[in-house]
């Protein structure tokens, strides 16, 4: 693994405002802020949160819903600018956040692939030239050319994922896209991941599965009401995750995909 750093998170904390009174003008703010009639809620997603990582380093972000997760991602990715602190990232940077993230709905498959590789920061011929790979992927061939209004949450999940590791980048940011779609789609996910490890590409991923976080990462850190409580190796952060929130061992498929009840390619 290189020394070379890829990504670092300097003392980031992250404040929210939720107003607790409904205001629908600017005049209507300017008097509730005069009269002193408009009230703040303040939210702390994040407290104060630093680590390092190096290229080729993978990296699994543990807690429970509302513990920062989500927002730690985004904050990484430049969605949003930290109350305090400093991100700073050496190469390209693909962000896979949300189901369906960055496509344009009346648009259909084909046209997406183009525009969210130009958001990437990828030039048409590139794409061009990538585009039967992330079509063949994705498994979505005879659905190219229908909108993506039409498509399934797992089929989204799909084909941002086949865009964003097909076109190879530095940093790939999953946040819960590894669990939609059928197990055999989620262990060709996995192994594709595995296949940029090999060429030094760092990951940060969200996982509410342990053995998959296991699996994909060699480094670990757990968020609770948005403050870093722990980091260090994957396996021994995740025996404490497991202690702290009293967890049992997840069993796992052959082949190493964790079963799921239910489970279905389409959500």
């Amino acid at each position: 693994m290189s020394k070379e750093v890829s990504i670092k998170v300097e003392n980031v904390s992250m404040k929210f405002n939720m107003s607790a009174e409904k205001v629908d003008s600017v005049k209507e703010y300017m008097i509730s802020l005069f009269t002193g009639k408009l009230q703040y809620n303040e939210f702390w997603a994040l407290r104060d949160v630093s680590f390092t990582l190096h290229r080729g380093d993978r990296l699994g972000i543990l807690g429970l819903n509302g513990a920062g997760k989500s927002t730690l991602l985004k904050a990484i990715a430049g969605v949003y600018k930290p109350t305090t602190g400093k991100v700073t990232k050496k190469g390209k940077v693909a962000p896979l956040l949300e189901l369906g993230a960055g496509f344009e709905r009346e648009y259909t498959a084909r046209e997406n692939i183009y525009l969210y590789g130009a958001i990437l920061g990828y030039t048409k011929e590139f794409i061009e030239s990538k585009f039967d790979e992330i079509v063949e992927f994705s498994e979505l061939k005879k659905f190219v050319d229908v909108p993506i209004k039409n498509y399934s949450s797992g089929m989204k999940s799909r084909l941002g994922f086949a865009i964003c590791t097909t076109v190879r980048p530095d940093i790939l940011i999953l946040d819960e896209v590894l669990s939609v779609g059928d197990s055999k789609f989620r262990k060709k996910s996995e192994a594709r991941v595995k296949e940029m490890m090999a060429n030094d590409a760092t990951v940060l991923f969200v996982s509410h599965s342990l053995s998959q976080v296991k699996r994909i990462c060699n480094k670990a850190i757990i968020l609770d009401h948005g403050k870093m409580i722990d980091m260090g190796d994957v396996k021994e952060v995740a025996k404490h995750y497991q202690e702290m929130n009293g967890l049992k061992e997840e069993p796992e498929e052959a082949g190493g995909v964790e079963a799921e009840a239910g489970d279905s390619s389409g959500d």
